[in-house]
């Protein structure tokens, strides 16, 4: 019952600026923390930066400065702001979320949630 869905993929010019939002939906008691990753074709799914629930973040080195991560609580959304994209910033990007959920009777379970993945396309 639980969803996160991504948005704002595509095509841009090396240089360019998207915007890509995530939006957790279901049963959720809590977000404790939300993040993206990305794979590009033949590489491990890497992490390009992750928030916790207090608003701490972590970059990886390859997108400081030209990343941004925020959240949104009350709308259960997370956002990547890609500024100054490169080529080798192509890739599927994934929201993942670290969630409190509730299962019904009262129980509740944490776990980690997956996103379907966006393209992100830069050409050079």
């Amino acid at each position: 019952q639980v969803q996160l869905v991504e948005s704002g993929g595509g095509l841009v010019q090396a240089g360019g600026s998207l915007r890509l939002s995530c939006l957790a939906s279901g049963t959720i008691l809590s977000i404790n923390a939300m993040g993206w990753y990305r794979q590009a074709p033949g590489k491990q799914r890497e992490l390009v930066v992750h928030i916790t629930n207090g608003g701490s973040t972590n970059y990886a080195d390859s997108v400081k400065g030209r990343f941004t991560i925020s959240r949104d609580n009350a709308k259960n959304t997370v956002y990547l702001q890609m500024n100054s994209l490169k080529p080798e910033d192509t890739a599927v990007y994934y929201c993942n979320a670290d969630l409190l959920t509730a299962q019904g009777m009262g129980i509740t379970r944490r776990d980690d949630y997956w996103g379907q993945g966006t393209q992100v396309t830069v050409s050079s």
